[in-house]
């Protein structure tokens, strides 16, 4: 075997000698050598080297989530804002309107918005979407539903309910002094076509619309207390399904074309002959680059899941229970302590 004889820099005595620190920097240059040499190795045979786990937070920079004016997401925000402190996040709310946040998520003011919902938000997030400044954190397990409601104990009086023809005929049942002998449709305070559905299937109802949701649930008590019939707007998921017994009227099944041909339905001189969408979707939705500032945050918000019965029941503490959204979050916290502390759990460990 030949051996061969590498000459080092003299130094100044002219005698071949290392000393500490080059040795050293000849070490380094060796590992960064074989280093790199070992990753294109790893590459080339397919083995990918592990990533390296950011810490936690990833950015001083706050977190800011959007609170709308409806009880189940007020709650949920402060749910989500509170896991993200005991995560180390900062964290900071704004009290936005659904027309506003758009434009705020869009510009990355606002980071975060956790319950969007299909029928009221679709058309907005689709159009502020091709923008590609938000994004979509996935749907939560809640189907959602918008529709004329009534308690159950109306039934008895009216036996073919659901069916929307049963209400149509039983009109006079749910009337009041105001609109007798037509029936009182209690309507929301948000803009719908009500009057375009009534007219549509020869309701024989009058639409009274309530100024705020509280004054809905203003009406759903006075007349359960003494077992009127009574006939209201109402959601789902909402607080209402957690503490009454009622259904939603099932009206003929919605279609687009229900809104833009005439022709279409069992009325063909009207749009609007139909009922709502059923089944609508529940999204949570984000600030672009949330994935890659906050990628732990981004994980957890992804696993943040809430079933109907979840969101009714938080809605509930406050609605019927009167806490406040904070003391809400931190109820609902203290009891499904197992739930949140599993949401980011594979990418935040």
């Amino acid at each position: 075997m030949q051996i061969y004889q590498v000459s080092l820099p003299a130094s100044h005595n002219s005698r071949y000698h290392l000393y500490p620190g080059t040795a050293r920097a000849w070490l380094n240059r060796l590992r960064l050598v074989f280093g790199a040499a070992l990753a294109f190795l790893m590459i080339f045979i397919g083995v990918q080297p592990s990533p390296v786990q950011a810490s936690v937070p990833e950015s001083p920079v706050p977190l800011r989530l959007i609170l709308n004016d409806w009880t189940s997401q007020l709650v949920m925000t402060r749910i989500l804002g509170e896991v993200y402190q005991t995560h180390g996040y900062k964290v900071e709310y704004k009290l936005v309107s659904t027309k506003d946040q758009w434009a705020r998520l869009h510009r990355g003011l606002e980071h975060i918005q956790v319950e969007v919902w299909e029928g009221t938000m679709a058309h907005d997030l689709e159009k502020i979407k091709v923008h590609g400044q938000v994004i979509e954190a996935g749907d939560h397990s809640a189907k959602t539903r918008e529709e004329w409601w009534y308690p159950e104990y109306a039934e008895e009086l009216c036996p073919g309910l659901p069916d929307w023809t049963a209400l149509r005929d039983c009109a006079a049942l749910f009337a009041s002094p105001d609109t007798a002998p037509r029936g009182r449709y209690v309507a929301g305070p948000w803009e719908k076509p009500e009057r375009a559905r009534i007219r549509a299937l020869d309701m024989d109802f009058v639409l009274t619309p309530a100024k705020t949701a509280d004054d809905l649930w203003i009406e759903l008590a006075r007349a359960s207390e003494i077992k009127q019939p009574i006939v209201l707007f109402n959601w789902s998921p909402n607080w209402v399904e957690n503490r009454y017994r009622g259904k939603f009227i099932e009206f003929p099944s919605y279609a687009p074309e229900c809104e833009t041909d005439p022709a279409w339905g069992i009325n063909p001189r009207r749009l609007y002959d139909c009922g709502n969408p059923k089944d609508g979707w529940l999204k949570k939705i984000a600030w672009h680059k949330m994935s890659v500032t906050w990628p732990c945050a981004y994980a957890i918000l992804q696993d943040m899941d809430f079933t109907n019965a979840m969101i009714s029941e938080v809605a509930a503490f406050v609605d019927a229970d009167g806490l406040t959204d904070e003391e809400a979050a931190e109820k609902w916290l203290g009891e499904n302590r197992a739930i949140w502390q599993s949401w980011g759990k594979n990418s935040c460990d």
